[in-house]
């Protein structure tokens, strides 16, 4: 993994400044590629071929084309097979991009398979090309104005340049919303996100976005015993290409089904493997099972399969000590107080390991999440159930919610915070953009698919991309760790697309083929769990006296003057002192405010 950075114009002193803000993604080798109308800055980490001459920005063998490229290309050596007649001279699968755009022009990048971000300089047509992975594993963000174009693989590297940071109002409504922020947008006004599954030519000034990926939706027509079979031999085939490695590699085991299907097949083909897992330090806490449930878990999982297994476990001075630092890493804010565990766990992992295996993607794909069965149980309510009956349930709080109808209602009852907080903290009452937003991308076009498919799709767009991968990137590579997830290759997330509802979700059980196929593979006693997130006791940090005065200092008006307009600083006040009090549950709203005031006073943003 490593860094791409890059912009319109000849200034090698800015291009360097830009590496230098994200080495923190590749220490192996730094460099820059500097001519009238392009500069190209790289950072790597060097992890096939670690050979120096594979250091980039790359320049083709013509000299006429450079390639700055972030990630990993695991069909490489098929590709380098169709093109025999380029003189390769490393065994990186950066040089066989250079090749295949020689070649096939922009086309080679509906060829890769792999987790990827990169900007190629055609220096004969004297246009940029870049480009996002299929799924969006990796991150790209730019900046276009007035004919320039900038970019980079963190936000970081844009703001080396003279770029207002000013708040995207509409990207904070979507933030106060959903918790983070939908691509296209970002916190920081004229910064976006390049959206995955996509290319861009830019010439001239222009910039031209192209979707190059999606997904066909047609059933498969295998058996459902079919279906477990080729599911098993996909992710093997995925496994065994992303154990290709030149440095040392791990697998972060969570105790759940989707990591514990990685190390399995893992398992199948090396042996002495090296899994990682993170707890919470909670001596004398009654509830200490409940939070450490997955590393206990991963625990036994690892000594079924004989694992070298390293646990490191999280403190509250470590959430105190490295809160800022983390939420510095992610560019903007994304409010998951498991974020800081991330980290712990990433810098841990870094110490014997440069790449990791990580179980991300398999609920979205599979139908894991227990939102997928309770809308699934909503449809088969409001069609099943005689009118009468609902009219019973409905005077039932706990059947109100059963009444949701498909579309974005869902996502907003799922996902949404509620209107009822939101309007006790704002001072500006929420509008609905982020409802519109996702009506508008997922449901304002009818097609055929099941309700419960369209939901794991919407998922799978915005909240696996914007906010969990996003995550998982920005921390991991803050340790200048690889995180490759072998469930969301290609061909695996094509595939999934054609196995029928039925065979993913029912009223009783979630992920059902994927725990099928490998039913007979893994521990039993995993099967014997039930689904549950992964918890962290961020509420009981809230009340810890090593963290309120932590609290009380960031959410306060005098912390940082630009957001003191935004806040109702004395209801905000009330609701700290609540949830304090256990009065009333209030982790969701406190942590977001706490994570947006830091990112805002860190990175200096004006709100105007």
């Amino acid at each position: 993994m490593c860094s791409i950075n890059g912009f319109s114009f000849k200034d090698e002193e800015l291009v360097r400044k830009m590496n230098k803000v994200t080495l923190h993604r590749g220490k192996d080798g730094s460099g820059v590629y500097v001519r009238e109308n392009i500069s190209l800055g790289h950072n790597r980490l060097s992890v096939i071929d670690v050979d120096k001459r594979s250091n980039q920005p790359m320049i083709s063998n013509d000299g006429h084309n450079v390639v700055s490229f972030n990630g990993e290309i695991y069909n490489f050596q098929e590709l380098k097979e169709e093109l025999k007649e380029y003189q390769f001279k490393t065994k990186s699968d950066t040089e066989v991009i250079l090749a295949g755009y020689e070649r096939w022009g922009c086309d080679v990048i509906k060829k890769l398979s792999g987790i990827f971000a990169l900007a190629i300089w055609d220096g004969k047509k004297k246009e940029l090309v870049l480009a996002r992975d299929h799924v969006g594993v990796k991150p790209l963000y730019y900046y276009h104005k007035d004919g320039v174009l900038i970019f980079s693989s963190e936000i970081k590297g844009v703001l080396e340049h003279d770029v207002p940071r000013i708040l995207n109002k509409k990207a904070f409504q979507h933030y106060m919303r959903v918790l983070y922020t939908p691509e296209p947008m970002t916190m920081f006004e004229g910064i976006y996100k390049f959206p995955a599954a996509s290319y861009g030519v830019y010439k001239d000034g222009v910039l031209n976005i192209h979707k190059y990926w999606d997904i066909d939706y047609r059933k498969t027509k295998e058996s459902k015993e079919e279906i477990k079979k080729t599911i098993k031999e996909k992710i093997s085939r995925v496994v065994k290409n992303q154990l290709i490695s030149d440095r040392p590699l791990g697998v972060y085991l969570s105790g759940g089904i989707d990591s514990s299907v990685i190390l399995d097949r893992t398992a199948a083909i090396r042996s002495n493997i090296k899994t990682f897992s993170v707890g919470f330090d909670l001596t004398e806490d009654e509830q200490v099972e409940k939070f450490n449930a997955d590393l206990n878990l991963a625990k036994r999982t690892a000594q079924f399969y004989g694992t070298q297994h390293n646990e490191i476990m999280l403190t509250i001075d470590d959430v105190v000590q490295d809160f800022e630092k983390t939420i510095w890493h992610l560019d903007e804010p994304t409010s998951n107080p498991t974020m800081i565990a991330m980290m712990k766990l990433a810098h841990f992992a870094k110490e014997q390991v440069d790449v990791v295996l990580g179980g991300d993607g398999g609920d979205e794909l599979f139908g894991g999440y227990p939102r997928y069965k309770q809308s699934f149980i909503m449809d088969k309510y409001q069609t099943c159930t005689p009118s009468f009956i609902k009219k019973v349930f409905k005077k039932h709080s706990k059947f109100k919610k059963m009444g949701t109808p498909q579309g974005v209602e869902r996502i907003q009852l799922f996902h949404f915070q509620k209107d009822s907080i939101l309007k006790e903290v704002l001072r500006d009452v929420p509008d609905d953009s982020t409802r519109d937003y996702f009506y508008e991308r997922f449901f304002l076009q009818t097609d055929s698919r099941d309700f419960t498919q369209k939901f794991m799709d919407a998922d799978r767009k915005t909240w696996l991309v914007d906010y969990s991968l996003m995550l998982s990137d920005k921390i991991t590579m803050s340790a200048e760790l690889e995180e490759r997830v072998p469930l969301l290759d290609k061909e695996l997330v094509e595939y999934a697309a054609t196995i029928p509802i039925k065979y993913k979700v029912n009223v009783f059980d979630t992920k059902k083929i994927l725990k099928e196929a490998f039913k007979k593979d893994l521990p039993s006693f995993l099967f014997e769990q039930p689904k549950r997130g992964w918890y962290s006791p961020g509420a009981k940090w809230l009340r810890n006296e090593k963290m309120i005065p932590m609290v009380k200092q960031i959410l306060s008006p005098d912390y940082y003057k630009e957001t003191e307009q935004l806040f109702d600083w004395d209801k905000l006040r009330f609701i700290i002192d609540a949830h304090n009090t256990k009065e009333t549950y209030n982790l969701t709203i406190i942590w977001s405010l706490l994570t947006f005031q830091v990112w805002a006073k860190r990175y200096n943003v004006k709100v105007g």
